[in-house]
C-alpha cells in the first residue's frame, strides 16, 4: 500500500511542479510496482492483459512510457485516459462507498454534484 501511496503521491506532485519528468517517472513506477505488491504478479497481469482491456491497457502502459522517455504532458494525458478506461467499473464502488462516509456522502447531496455523482453511478454499472 506504501508503494502505492507514493506512487500516487510523486505523480500528484509531478503535475503540481509543471510536470516534472523525473517525479513522474518515479511516481508511476512506484504505482504499478505497489499496485503489483498489493494484488500480486499474477493478477496485475491478469486485470491489465484482459481482452477487452487491451487498448485501456495500450494508452496507461504508452503514456508510462512515453513519460520515461521524456514528454511529460503527452504521456499524463494518455495515462489518464487509460486509467479511467481500466478502472471504470470501480467508480461506482467508490461513490457508493463515499456516499456512506458521514461528511463526504452528504458533499454528494448537494444539487450540482448528486447528478454528476448518479450518472456516474448509473453509466459505468452497467460496464
Amino acid at each position: 500500500m506504501g508503494l502505492t501511496g507514493f506512487g500516487v503521491f510523486f505523480l500528484f506532485f509531478g503535475m503540481i511542479l509543471f510536470f516534472d519528468k523525473a517525479l513522474l517517472a518515479i511516481g508511476n513506477i512506484l504505482f504499478v510496482a505497489g499496485l503489483s505488491f498489493v494484488i500480486g504478479l499474477e493478477r496485475t497481469f491478469r486485470f491489465f492483459f484482459q481482452r477487452h482491456k487491451m487498448k485501456a491497457t495500450g494508452f496507461f502502459l504508452g503514456g508510462v512510457f512515453v513519460v520515461l522517455i521524456g514528454w511529460p504532458i503527452i504521456g499524463v494525458v494518455l495515462e489518464v485516459y487509460g486509467f479511467f478506461l481500466l478502472f471504470r467499473g470501480f467508480f461506482p464502488v467508490a461513490v457508493g462507498f463515499i456516499r456512506r462516509v458521514p461528511i463526504l456522502g452528504s458533499l454528494l447531496n448537494l444539487p450540482g454534484i448528486k447528478g454528476l455523482a448518479d450518472k456516474v453511478g448509473e453509466s459505468n454499472a452497467m460496464v
